[in-house]
C-alpha cells in the first residue's frame, strides 16, 4: 500500500517548498506536524548529498526519544520505504546512502549546544518551539548556512522549520508568522519570507476517534490550544491584560535619572532547570518606569553572574537588585566575582509572586474619574516588544501565576520596578506581614 499524506499535511509540505525561508506549522495535539517536517526534511537531505539538517529540542532526551527514536524511524519506514540509513546514537545523527547527514540535538546541554554550534545546516528544524526562547532561535538561525548542491545542479535554499502547540499571541512565532512583523519592535517583515499552516488533530485520520474525545474535555483554554490549536488572549484575571501592555508600548524611552539591572536567579547550573530573569529598566524624567531589556538566560553562575555586570556596565546602571531566595551569600558572591565594584542590593521575598506583582501591574494601568477622564496614566512601559516576558506577565492572576515552569522574567521585572516605582519604604513594607503592617500604621498615627 502506497503512503499518503494527510490533506493538512500537503498543505505543510507545499508551504515547506514555497518560497519562504522560514515556515512555521501551530495548531492541536497530534496532529502530525513533527511527522511532516521530518518527511520535508529527509526529502531535503536525499536531494542534496552530503548536506547537514538540524532537529532539536528544548531538552536533549526529548529529541532522542520522541523524534530520533520514534518519529524519524516511523516516516522513514511510511514515506521512504527501502532508503537505509545508518543512525550513530552516541552523536545523535543520521547518515542516509547519498553522504547527507540529519542531527538531533537538545538545547538544554552545553557541550551538545556547542557541537551543533559549531556546523552549519542547510535546514534548521526546532520542534516544540513554544519551550525555546526567542534568542535561541536567533542563535541557531545564524547557523542556517550550508551552501549546497542538489543532484540536479541547482542549489538547495537555505530552509528553517517550526511548530508548536499555540500558546499566547505575544509569542514571538504570532508575532513573527501571523502578524508579519519583527518581534523586537514590531517593524514589518520582508514580504514572502514567511509562511504558515494550522493543523489540528480533527484534521488526522489517523487518530483514534477517543483521542478527540479526551481532548474535548479538557478545561477550556487547553481544549482551545491542545483541540482548536488556537494562539491564546491572556488567561481570565490576568494582571496584566494583553492590550494594556500594547498601549503602554513606545519605541523610545525619554532621558533615564535611574537604571537598575534585576535578577531573579535560579537553582539551575546552567545545564537544566529554571532561568534566570535578567531585566534592565530605567526611570524617566517624566517619572514613568520603561523595561529596556530582557536577558534572561539559563547559564552557570558565573555565567548569569557576567551578564548581569555586562549590562549593569553597558546601561551605565546605578544598581544590580538580586532575589537572595536561592542564598543571598552566594548571589552576591557571584556578583561580586564578576564585578567587585558593582554596587548590589538583595531583596528576599517572603510573600506570594502574585502579591508581589500586584502593585506593579497597577503602574500599567490608567486610572480615571466617574466621568472617564484619564486622571493618572499608566507609568509603565515597555520599549518594543517582549514576547516571552509578556507572555510570562499575561500568566499572572489574582490567584497566581497560571503559566508553565517558572516566570523568571516577570519576576525580575517586579524587582526592577519595585525598586523604581514604589520607593524603599514601600519596598520593604510589601514583606511584611499584615499584622506589622497594621502595627507600623497604628504607632505613625
Amino acid at each position: 500500500m502506497s503512503f499518503e499524506l494527510t490533506a493538512k499535511q500537503a498543505e505543510q509540505r507545499d508551504a515547506a517548498a514555497s518560497a519562504a525561508r522560514h515556515i512555521l506549522a501551530y495548531g492541536g495535539s497530534r496532529s502530525g506536524k513533527t511527522f511532516g517536517f521530518c518527511r520535508c526534511v529527509a526529502a531535503r537531505a536525499l536531494s542534496a548529498p552530503e548536506s547537514r539538517h538540524l532537529i532539536c529540542r528544548l531538552h536533549n532526551i526529548d529529541v532522542r526519544q520522541a523524534v530520533m527514536m520514534d518519529t524519524w524511524p516511523t516516516m522513514m519506514r511510511l514515506a521512504f520505504p527501502g532508503v537505509p540509513y545508518t543512525p550513530n546514537k552516541a552523536d545523535q545523527f543520521v547518515v542516509l546512502p547519498n553522504g547527507s547527514e540529519v542531527w538531533f540535538g537538545g538545547l538544554d546541554d552545553k557541550e551538545r549546544v556547542e557541537k551543533i554550534l559549531g556546523k552549519e545546516y542547510a535546514t534548521i528544524y526546532p520542534n516544540e518551539t513554544s519551550q525555546i526562547a526567542y534568542e535561541t532561535i536567533l542563535t541557531l538561525r545564524t547557523r542556517l548556512a550550508q551552501n549546497i548542491t542538489k543532484v540536479n545542479g541547482h542549489r538547495l535554499p537555505l530552509k528553517a522549520y517550526y511548530d508548536l502547540n499555540p500558546v499566547g499571541r505575544s509569542h514571538w512565532t504570532h508575532r513573527e508568522f501571523v502578524e508579519g512583523v519583527r518581534p523586537d519592535n514590531g517593524l514589518p517583515l520582508p514580504s514572502g519570507t514567511r509562511a504558515w499552516v494550522q493543523m489540528n488533530p480533527a484534521d488526522n485520520p489517523n487518530l483514534p476517534p477517543e483521542y478527540l474525545e479526551e481532548l474535548e474535555t479538557l478545561p477550556e483554554r487547553q481544549r482551545q490550544r491542545f483541540l482548536d490549536g488556537k494562539y491564546l488572549a491572556e488567561v481570565p484575571g490576568t494582571l496584566w491584560p494583553i492590550e494594556r501592555m500594547d498601549a503602554t508600548r513606545v519605541e523610545k524611552a525619554p532621558e533615564l535619572t535611574r537604571i537598575v539591572v534585576a535578577v531573579d536567579p535560579s537553582g539551575s547550573d546552567g545545564a537544566g532547570g529554571d532561568s534566570q530573569g535578567i531585566i534592565v529598566a530605567g526611570k524617566g524624567v517624566d517619572g514613568h518606569a520603561y523595561i529596556l531589556e530582557d536577558l534572561t538566560c539559563r547559564l552557570s553562575p558565573a555565567g548569569w553572574g557576567r551578564r548581569a555586570v555586562e549590562a549593569y556596565g553597558r546601561w551605565k546602571a546605578d544598581l544590580i537588585v538580586a532575589e537572595a531566595n536561592y542564598g543571598g551569600a552566594m548571589v552576591e558572591s557571584t556578583i561580586r566575582t564578576a564585578d567587585q565594584n558593582a554596587k548590589v542590593k538583595l531583596v528576599k521575598a517572603s510573600r506570594g509572586k502574585h502579591v508581589r506583582a500586584e502593585p506593579i501591574a497597577a503602574l500599567y494601568e490608567e486610572q480615571a474619574d466617574d466621568r472617564g477622564e484619564i486622571i493618572r496614566p499608566a507609568r509603565a512601559h515597555h520599549v518594543g516588544a517582549f514576547s516571552d516576558l509578556e507572555d510570562q506577565m499575561a500568566a499572572f492572576t489574582t490567584e497566581g501565576y497560571q503559566g508553565a515552569g517558572s516566570p523568571d522574567r516577570a519576576d525580575a521585572l517586579v524587582w526592577a520596578l519595585t525598586e523604581l516605582m514604589l520607593g524603599e519604604e514601600t519596598t520593604a513594607q510589601m514583606f511584611l506581614s499584615k499584622s506589622v503592617r497594621q502595627k507600623l500604621k497604628g504607632n505613625r498615627a
